[in-house]
């Protein structure tokens, strides 16, 4: 069954809420509400890596995830820190996060793979060639499948060098990461190639751009996010489908619903939609 990965930015500047949850009460309100609408896990994050961001330091970041990630673990949940930093990854750890989440790869801070290594943490890496200011740059490819997953499997490889081995990890596609609109279309329809890397596969599509620019060509700001939590769901499915270990995604209720049709409509009756209203 794919699980659903829930999102919470614990930032100013996030694309996909502005900030709404900067406030630590708020962000733990926010994993709680999201825990109970059907997410399995919680992304903590304190730095946005939208288009053109700028980095965080590692103190800033920490003072804004660790007392969330703190308190969702006390609470039971399954926390994983979204962190490009070292020293934030081994302190989230320590407050009780168990994945780290590093969209990078281990290629912003060398020192992260070998400091989460004896922490037994699940660690996801993500396809990535550069910070969010300067990403856009590096999105040539002789062949996109072939070279995410080429660059991908030396990331694997490094992880194991670490001390983290193949059980541990998981690859992330990293949609929208140095990819313009089309490319990331290529790359969902060939899933199934990252999965024969032989680790666990994690999708995020959650309202990014190339969604907006395939439901609006000619003015994907004027998309709404209802629109775009719609178009996410389906992608959830779609990911399912293709065998996605879990999905990241702002509206977990949405993507439980879909993935709840779609279980229906396979004859599956092992998905339960929590009764909570919404």
């Amino acid at each position: 069954m794919t699980l659903l990965m829930g999102v919470v930015n614990v930032t100013p500047d996030s694309f996909s809420d502005g900030g709404r949850y900067l406030d630590h009460d708020a962000a733990i309100a926010h994993g709680l509400r999201l825990r109970l609408e059907g997410a399995q896990i919680l992304d903590i994050g304190g730095e946005s890596t939208r288009p053109g961001a700028e980095r965080v330091a590692p103190e800033v970041e920490r003072e804004r995830v660790l007392p969330v990630v703190r308190a969702l673990a006390e609470a039971g949940a399954a926390v994983s820190i979204d962190t490009m930093n070292a020293s934030t990854a081994v302190a989230a750890l320590e407050a009780g996060a168990r994945i780290v989440n590093d969209v990078s790869g281990g290629l912003a801070d060398p020192d992260l793979l070998t400091a989460v290594a004896p922490y037994g943490a699940d660690v996801v890496l993500s396809h990535w060639r550069g910070h969010s200011a300067d990403m856009y740059a590096r999105a040539t490819y002789s062949d996109i499948v072939c070279d995410v997953a080429t660059e991908l499997s030396a990331r694997i490889d490094e992880a194991a060098a670490a001390g983290i081995p193949p059980a541990r990890i998981i690859v992330d596609p990293g949609i929208g990461f140095g990819k313009r609109g089309q490319q990331n279309w290529t790359l969902l329809r060939r899933l199934d190639r990252l999965g024969q890397l032989g680790v666990r596969v994690l999708v995020g599509t959650s309202r990014k751009r190339f969604l907006t620019e395939t439901l609006d060509p000619e003015d994907p700001t004027t998309v709404e996010q209802q629109r775009r939590d719609l178009a996410t769901a389906v992608t959830t499915v779609l990911a399912a489908q293709a065998g996605a270990w879990a999905v990241r995604v702002h509206d977990v209720a949405a993507s439980r619903d879909a993935l709840a049709i779609q279980h229906a409509w396979e004859g599956e009756s092992r998905w339960v939609t929590p009764t909570r209203s919404r």
